[in-house]
């Protein structure tokens, strides 16, 4: 068979254009993946941001960038790999991931919030 041949007979080694990474990237994706997971940890440990508020926004923002990190290092997701589709795939997911938790969060807020006030009930006769 020619080389023309293994192609058009589906070669097993044909990955439909999915990336592929290197030693390299996979360890700079492990690299920061350590990173990524230590500074939160430190910071909530250590108690070296005297806010709460702004220890839990840092914490969030790195695993948002830790998701990123993951999905471009290890899932090898870009705009080239199927055509753009998989990157497109992943917008959605964030888009809607996103819709469901600021949905659930303002939800849990406005109920919280509007609720009955809790008697003590230690002082009833």
């Amino acid at each position: 068979m020619t080389t023309n041949a293994h192609a058009e007979a589906g070669d097993h080694h044909d990955h439909g254009g999915a990336a592929h990474g290197s030693l390299k990237s996979y360890l700079i994706g492990f690299g920061l993946s350590v990173i990524l997971t230590a500074v939160p940890f430190w910071l909530v440990m250590t108690g070296a941001i005297a806010d709460k508020a702004i220890t839990a926004l840092i914490v969030l923002v790195l695993a948002a960038v830790q998701i990123v990190v993951h999905m471009v290092y290890f899932l090898h997701m870009n705009t080239r790999s199927e055509n753009g589709w998989t990157m497109m795939a992943m917008i959605f997911t964030v888009v809607m991931v996103v819709i469901a938790l600021t949905g659930s969060l303002w939800v849990m807020h406005h109920l919280n919030v509007n609720m009955m006030p809790v008697h003590d009930m230690s002082q009833m006769p």
